[in-house]
């Protein structure tokens, strides 16, 4: 029969029940069996998850190892991107999405949810990382029907004032149906006005916009752009990005989720921690009817648990 030890132990490394390692149970148990092999041997025999018997050796299986460095690296990781200037961050972000094929939402994240300013820095800082504009590589690296978008929303620097002209929003709700209607929801993407207005206009002016559309036309803006995710994000992150940031959170926590959902809750609970935490906590629970600290309780483990907690502003549960 396993002993408590060996069962911590096995959780602690399975890979399973949550996010991150149980580091202080691996750090006391490493410590007591110190000069035990023969308890490593039995764990060993008894883990056939993570070992086979080969030869005369349990060996560790590749794939359940690879699974569990990148556990064991959640804390390292949320740590150095906490301790990283925000601008270099999100240049680096980036830069991960135009060269190693990550979800061009990230893009449209960092460009729709940052203020002007912000925008301004992290182009700088790609320029001094990467030896080219943000905006040249998008324009170079993405082929297909984002580029337009794309290229737009990070080259924006958008008015940040609160003067909104109403009537002009109203004629740009008009031109955005007319776009919906004339050109399709799989081709929307690509139609300049839509483009025009969602990269330009200033966030107030925006939310007056989709604000009229619904009066107008009795549904959300996104709804009708249901045929096209990534013009739906955009829209969603210039409303309304505690909704957005909630939704991002919440795709981590899945079941099967995968490593780019996993990877979007370190990359949201660092950059919004001291912007606007307690709007995301309050979005999350109005959306999910749970509070953000009890789930990251549950689904999340060790280290990077309690990481993850101080970034919410919550004590260790």
């Amino acid at each position: 029969m396993a002993t408590d030890e060996q069962l911590a132990l096995t959780r602690a490394l399975s890979g399973d029940g949550g996010l991150g390692v149980e580091e202080s149970t691996l750090v006391s148990i490493i410590g007591k069996w110190r000069k035990k092999p023969e308890h490593i041997s039995s764990f060993r025999k008894s883990f056939n998850r993570l070992f086979s018997i080969t030869g005369h050796i349990e060996k560790c299986e590749d794939d359940h190892m690879q699974k569990l460095v990148m556990e064991f690296s959640r804390f390292h990781q949320i740590t150095v991107l906490w301790a990283m200037h925000p601008h270099e961050r999100d240049a680096r972000w980036a830069n991960q999405v135009i060269h190693k094929n990550h979800p061009s939402s990230i893009l449209v994240e960092i460009a729709s949810t940052r203020s002007a300013e912000e925008l301004l820095g992290a182009r700088r800082a790609y320029q001094t990382l990467f030896h080219h504009s943000l905006e040249e590589d998008v324009a170079y690296q993405v082929k297909d029907s984002k580029s337009k978008l794309l290229v737009g929303l990070v080259s924006a620097y958008r008015y940040e004032g609160q003067k909104v002209d109403n009537d002009v929003a109203k004629s740009e709700v008009k031109a955005l149906h007319n776009a919906l209607k004339t050109a399709g929801a799989n081709k929307i993407i690509e139609n300049d006005e839509v483009v025009r207005i969602l990269t330009t206009r200033s966030k107030p002016h925006l939310k007056a916009v989709f604000k009229y559309y619904k009066e107008l036309h009795g549904k959300y803006l996104e709804e009708d752009l249901s045929g096209d995710a990534l013009l739906q994000q955009t829209v969603l992150c210039l409303d309304s990005p505690a909704s957005y940031f909630s939704q991002v959170i919440n795709s981590a926590f899945k079941e099967g989720a995968n490593h780019a959902e996993t990877e979007g809750l370190s990359r949201v609970m660092v950059s919004r921690s001291d912007v606007d935490i307690e709007e995301i906590k309050e979005a999350y629970a109005k959306l999910y009817g749970a509070k953000l600290a009890d789930v990251i309780s549950k689904k999340t483990r060790g280290y990077f648990r309690d990481s993850l907690l101080s970034l919410a502003g919550e004590s260790k549960a």
